[in-house]
């Protein structure tokens, strides 16, 4: 019987092209209530985290702003006041519901930043404090690991970026190739079986990319760690080299994601050849031919541009996460211990 989280892995396509089209219309806007301000600040926890890691990148990749990650405990356990009156703050929660994000919203508007909210729920309580809501198209989702909300908050990363970059429209062919991309990947499934008899091997598993891609790297960590009950690290193959390298070893099964292109596919290629010759065993997730001769199971990306591959590459991370626990006969549509909406102490 296929799984729920499976079945929403699979809506994806339409849910990002859904997203899309809802959003797109909404750039104009975007740019008029960001003005001249130049501080961009992101909130969010838990996937929405990892969410916000992608926009920020995009934003300073592409669009040539500044953008970093705010802490909510600033706001909701310090209470400090900070002077936001130039700042564009995002905060993004699926439910829109989550009680932190919300007071940290509150705050800065306080504090005088202008806010947008990306949720996938309509009249929540996020979206309707905002001073604009971008809300994805994602539908319901039932099973509590966040996939299509995941990766349509991505999409929304992405309106967001090109909204402020010089030329809005640049991306829109390769945005509008992503859902293509996705059905593919869904269809062929090339070196997923394989990876999932691998990792089911061992309990020792780490999780490595870099820049706009890194964003997808933590999210597979923590799709795996939610769906499989396994402690596993996500890092940047930077802050990899030092020190957290020294824990590779023969019981490891490390798994790199890349782009097919851009500056770090060369450094995330010689990283598959540097945890090999340490004697881990590797899951190379996209890349180039050189990229996938480096593994020892490669499993299929996305033909798309850095810019936008994160969106199809964590894909590819959910079937492994999906595929690993039926493998290890759990349900990953109900992690043990976890809910929906995960409230955090404020």
């Amino acid at each position: 019987m296929q799984t729920i989280m499976a079945q929403e892995v699979a809506e994806q396509p339409d849910a990002i092209a859904a997203t899309l089209e809802a959003l797109r219309p909404l750039r104009a806007e975007i740019a008029r209530l960001v003005g001249d301000r130049r501080q961009i600040l992101f909130v969010a926890r838990g996937s929405s985290d990892n969410a916000a890691i992608y926009g920020r990148y995009l934003l300073e990749v592409h669009a040539g702003r500044t953008a970093s990650l705010a802490a909510p405990s600033v706001a909701t356990h310090y209470r400090s006041h900070l002077d936001l009156t130039g700042a564009l703050v995002v905060c993004i929660s699926q439910s829109g519901q989550t009680e932190e994000i919300v007071q940290t919203h509150e705050w800065a508007r306080h504090c005088g930043a202008v806010t947008i909210a990306v949720t996938n729920v309509e009249g929540s309580p996020l979206a309707q404090a905002a001073d604009l809501a971008l809300v994805t198209a994602a539908g319901l989702e039932r099973a509590v690991p966040a996939t299509k909300t995941f990766t349509t908050q991505l999409t929304a990363m992405a309106v967001l970026a090109t909204a402020l970059a010089p030329d809005p429209s640049a991306l829109d062919a390769d945005l509008d190739r992503v859902p293509g991309q996705i059905e593919r990947l869904l269809a062929a499934r090339v070196g997923v079986d394989a990876a999932v008899t691998l990792l089911a091997r061992t309990n020792e598993v780490l999780v490595s990319g870099r820049g706009l891609v890194y964003a997808a790297a933590v999210e597979t960590a923590l799709k795996l760690e939610e769906t499989c009950l396994r402690p596993v690290r996500g890092l940047s193959y930077a802050d990899l080299k030092h020190g957290p390298i020294a824990i590779v070893d023969p019981q490891l099964v490390s798994i790199v994601l890349a782009a097919q292109d851009g500056p770090m596919l060369e450094g995330l290629t010689e990283l598959l050849a540097d945890l090999r010759s340490r004697g881990a065993l590797t899951v190379g997730i996209g890349g180039d031919a050189g990229f996938a001769a480096a593994a020892d199971v490669s499993v299929a990306g996305p033909d798309l541009p850095e810019t936008v591959a994160p969106i199809g590459l964590v894909v590819a991370g959910q079937l492994l996460a999906e595929g690993l626990a039926r493998a290890l006969g759990l349900n990953p549509d109900a992690p043990r211990g976890l809910d929906k909406v995960t409230q955090t102490d404020t």
